[in-house]
């Protein structure tokens, strides 16, 4: 896969790009609007993705191999109001059709909510393949979940695929099986002195927790292990234990473990850290994240899982659809 050059749209803070770039891949060009995801971007990448693709005429998209993309995924999220195409970020998946339809990438990988596979019953999804096959495209789609690819989060996403009708034409893409590898939250978490000032205030929520039996240790259960609540256990007042794994990353929601969830770690009740976030999302440990913990739990919750991302991109290189992953990282 060397050589071959990538664009990053609705880049995030680069996620996509760690997953490319570590099989040789060289990314040609960047799209994102949010100021601060452009400034973490920069940081850690060392060039400053465009600005809106709406703004950016087609002609000044490099030629590439690879178009990935995460797009804006709040109008099909099962959490929001699921508008789909009427909402307009929802019609920002059309940017992405107009640039393949003109540059016409071998490859395009696109990651969303779990409930774009569903969404109007399932006529959104029917509307993106048809659109991508009218243009030369063979479309396979899938939800896959980061805890079944070595990552102890709970995370599933639409993964859509998409291979140009002249590469490899006799064959069909198969997404990676997953590896059920044996990780637990326990893990990846930070000593104790990292994560103290993320425990839960006791004095303002003793008897309000409630506990079912502390599970033992469960080293095989690859999901989240609810052991007990805050008041009354709605989303973000849940507690889980840490020898299961994360629940879904969130860019929004409430309650006292909004976003992240809340964990029985040793003998405190905690939020993930940010530097445990980032290690969920798969980001190498030398990330340089943003000052503010609520400005990193969004720009995690809305990132894709780099692992997951890295064993779509092996799979196309071992079906034959991208050459050679000699000279991988």
């Amino acid at each position: 896969m060397v050589g071959k050059r990538f664009i990053d749209l609705f880049a995030g803070i680069g996620s996509f790009r760690y997953a490319l770039e570590s099989f040789g891949a060289k990314c040609v060009f960047g799209s994102e609007i949010d100021k601060a995801c452009l400034n973490i971007y920069e940081k850690n990448h060392g060039d400053r993705p465009s600005g809106d693709i709406t703004k950016i005429p087609t002609d000044d998209v490099p030629d590439h191999d690879i178009l990935c993309a995460g797009h804006p995924c709040q109008s099909f999220s099962i959490s929001g109001k699921q508008m789909g195409f009427k909402d307009e970020r929802g019609v920002l998946f059309w940017e992405i059709h107009r640039i393949a339809k003109a540059k016409r990438p071998e490859i395009i990988i696109l990651e969303n909510v779990r409930n774009l596979e569903t969404h109007d019953k399932r006529r959104t999804m029917r509307i993106i393949s048809n659109s991508l096959e009218e243009i030369g495209y063979r479309v396979r789609s899938k939800v896959l979940n980061a805890s079944n690819y070595g990552v102890p989060q709970s995370r599933e996403r639409t993964f859509t695929v998409c291979v140009r009708n002249d590469v490899n034409p006799r064959t069909e893409y198969e997404f990676p099986k997953p590896t059920f590898e044996d990780i637990r939250l326990l893990d990846i978490l930070v000593p104790p002195e990292e994560a103290s000032k993320f425990e839960i205030d006791f004095l303002k929520f003793r008897g309000a927790i409630t506990y079912d039996v502390d599970p033992p240790k469960f080293s095989a259960a690859k999901c989240p292990i609810r052991i007990g609540q805050i008041n009354s256990g709605r989303q973000g007042e849940r507690v889980y234990h840490p020898d299961g794994h994360s629940i879904t990353l969130s860019s929004g929601g409430g309650g006292i473990g909004a976003k992240t969830g809340l964990y029985k770690v040793g003998n405190v009740v905690r939020r993930l850290t940010p530097k445990e976030c980032a290690r969920l999302t798969g980001l190498p440990e030398d990330f340089i994240m943003h000052d503010s913990p609520n400005q990193c739990y969004a720009q995690f919750g809305n990132s894709v899982v780099v692992d997951v991302v890295q064993r779509v991109v092996e799979e196309l290189t071992k079906q034959g659809f991208l050459g050679s992953m000699e000279g991988a990282s």
